[in-house]
Order: structure tokens, then C-alpha cells, then sequence
């Protein structure tokens, strides 16, 4: 009876655990990364990844909206945010990141440079970098 028990626990801390691994996989992102130029639509601030979606003009001079996933740590992105330098509607930004493998406009948002001119590391919740080329 206490073997039970014992696996029961063990068996249900396994099932709530390898969801929240699997969550993290990247296997739907190309691993290079592609540098897009648009305008901000909206940025969403949600647990577990913010979303920024911003309109990119293909070679022909259409628009497509590209939404881009990011993590890190949510305060960073509410300070940036409240401080004014955060991914505002209307803002002309630059990305760099890693698009959907399917091809559809999307991609794992890696740097951000908003117009105050600095890149940020958005995986890292928006941290200042430098960037080789960006």
C-alpha cells in the first residue's frame, strides 16, 4: 500500500514536470536568424512569452504582419514599457531572429532595437546589448 502511494506522488510530479520541459522546445524555429525592419502594431506583455506584432514590407512593398515571440523576465518588460523605451504602436524597430521553419511570418525574437537606437535583448526580458552588424 505505501508503494503506491510513493509511486502515485512520483508519477504525478513526473506529469506536471515534462509538460513544462516540453513547453521550452525550439524545433519550430530555423537556426539562423533573419533581420526584419517594421512598424509596431501592438506589444503584449503575457505569461508565458510577450508578443510583438509589427507590419514588414515584403520585396514587392507589401505589408505582413510578422509576430514575434519573446521571453524573459516580465518585470524587464513593464519597466521598459513604463520608461517609455518599450515597443510603442506606430514605432519603426528592427529585429533580429529565428523565423517558423513552416514560413509562415513569425519568429523567436532574439535582439530588438527601438528607436531610442539601442538593441536589446529580448530573450533576456530586454537587457541592453551590443550587436555585431544590427
Amino acid at each position: 500500500m505505501r508503494l503506491k502511494i510513493v509511486l502515485g506522488i512520483v508519477l504525478g510530479a513526473v506529469a506536471m514536470v515534462v509538460p513544462a520541459v516540453a513547453h521550452h522546445a525550439h524545433g519550430n524555429y530555423e537556426t539562423d536568424s533573419i533581420d526584419l525592419e517594421g512598424v509596431v502594431m501592438q506589444f503584449h506583455i503575457l505569461n508565458p512569452h510577450a508578443w510583438l506584432y509589427i507590419t514588414v514590407k515584403d520585396a514587392s512593398g507589401k505589408e505582413q504582419v510578422w509576430a514575434l515571440e519573446s521571453d524573459g523576465p516580465k518585470d524587464n518588460y513593464r519597466a521598459l514599457v513604463k520608461e517609455g523605451i518599450g515597443p510603442k504602436p506606430g514605432d519603426v524597430v528592427k529585429a533580429r531572429c529565428h523565423a517558423l521553419r513552416d514560413g509562415s511570418p513569425g519568429c523567436l525574437m532574439g535582439y530588438l532595437k527601438t528607436t531610442d537606437g539601442v538593441a536589446r535583448d529580448f530573450d533576456m526580458g530586454g537587457v541592453p546589448v551590443k550587436v555585431e552588424g544590427f
